[in-house]
């Protein structure tokens, strides 16, 4: 990812959390959005995180990071319009075929309870839910239902 990109992986990553299914039917403050298009906005100039960006004709399309613990994926995001066609699938597997090459046995990542779309991908990739409960989110500054899943890595 080159610093040309940074303004582009903030504008898919908010796009495709405006999208996702995890707020249908939920009215969000105006402040708790704006909070979480900064933090996208922000996320690739300010981060130490390995980004993985997938590109669709030499366009950024989606992206994947670690960000946190060496075997915790942070973010998974696809632009809507694109979802469906592999590109989150290749982005999460890439993602953990680098924590199994760096001798993790386990990826782990969190998303939000009601996104059933990710969660459905990240079970079709081999993860299964370890948790569901409330936790704050720190970029939304809101209490959230949460699952943590992992997946165990084969040698």
């Amino acid at each position: 990812m080159t610093v040309a990109d940074h303004h582009v992986v903030g504008e898919v990553g908010f796009t495709a959390w405006k999208s996702s299914d995890a707020f249908k039917g939920c009215e969000l403050a105006l402040d708790v959005v704006e909070r979480t298009r900064h933090a996208f906005e922000i996320f690739a100039s300010q981060t130490n995180a390995l980004v993985h960006v997938g590109e669709l004709d030499g366009a950024v399309v989606g992206w994947g990071a670690r960000d946190g613990a060496p075997n915790y994926i942070s973010d998974l995001w696809v632009l809507p319009s694109l979802q469906g066609r592999g590109i989150g699938k290749a982005l999460l597997l890439s993602l953990c075929d680098d924590i199994r090459a760096e001798g993790y046995q386990t990826a782990r990542l969190d998303t939000q309870a009601r996104n059933a779309g990710g969660i459905r991908l990240y079970e079709r990739c081999g993860f299964d839910i370890a948790w569901r409960g409330r936790e704050y989110s720190k970029s939304m500054g809101i209490e959230l239902e949460k699952v943590h899943l992992e997946k165990v890595l084969s040698r």
